[in-house]
């Protein structure tokens, strides 16, 4: 499980656990957004990331995706068009009006929605599971850690 910090947390445990100093730990899951450019070499660079977290009442992406970096591996593929499709992800996860039958559903349907696989140029990873006090704080960490080197 990820963690707040980077050290890698062992224990699988419930939803809400005492954290040691401080307060309650929530459990949250969270996917990699990717950019593959050509899906039958299964190449890609980690574009963002999509956290939940079910009892914080939380779905957010942050995008960070290294133009230079996907131009080296795609040279000829349309970065605007590729970064049009990606801004999509965070308004999904804030739901609401403008965002079509998909931003009705609930935040779980949502961001299981967003994470389903696909066979396209933006995909995102299997989903991974941690335990935070922010997830805000916990994006942010992950963001820093898996996408923006």
């Amino acid at each position: 499980m990820a963690e707040t910090s980077d050290a890698p947390e062992a224990s699988s445990s419930a939803a809400a656990t005492p954290a040691a100093d401080g307060p309650p730990r929530a459990t949250f899951d969270y996917a990699i957004v990717r950019v593959a450019p050509r899906v039958e070499r299964e190449e890609f660079v980690n574009a963002g990331i999509i956290l939940f977290c079910r009892t914080r009442d939380f779905l957010e992406a942050r995008l960070a995706l290294d133009s230079a970096r996907l131009a080296v591996l795609a040279p000829d593929l349309d970065v605007t068009d590729v970064e049009r499709h990606l801004a999509s992800i965070p308004r999904v996860c804030a739901g609401g009006p403008g965002t079509g039958a998909i931003g009705r559903l609930t935040q779980s349907q949502r961001f299981n929605w967003l994470v389903a696989p696909r066979n396209t140029v933006i995909q995102t990873s299997p989903v991974h599971a941690g335990l935070c006090t922010d997830p805000a704080v916990a994006l942010e960490r992950l963001v820093h850690r898996l996408v923006s080197r």
